[in-house]
């Protein structure tokens, strides 16, 4: 599934930046303008950013552009897909499994 819109998502939410690549050494990172906010929505972010983790094979994820996910709802239905994103021991069984079938 394209990773786009669950990355804007939480960009938005934590507001972090993720799916970066690394940067050469050499290189320097030019620093985005931020929007003006009010304090208690800095108060927000900042509470938000300071318990905000992510496994690192999702962050991988976002940087490819997609993400693995798992669809839950039953065939027939138009129109509409439920599911989750997979992550742990389950991700790590699907990407196995994947790597054996190439």
């Amino acid at each position: 599934v394209d990773s786009t819109p669950f990355k804007a998502a939480l960009e938005a939410r934590f507001d972090t930046k993720l799916g970066l690549k690394k940067a050469r050494k050499g290189r320097r990172e030019d620093e985005e303008e931020t929007p003006a906010r009010s304090s208690r929505v800095q108060r927000k972010l900042a509470a938000r950013k300071a318990t905000f983790s992510i496994d690192q094979s999702i962050d991988d994820q976002l940087a490819s552009g997609r993400i693995l996910c798992k669809i839950t709802s039953r065939p027939g239905q138009s129109g509409r897909a439920d599911g989750y994103i997979l992550e742990g021991d389950e991700l790590s069984f699907y990407v196995r499994q994947m790597r054996k079938r190439k």
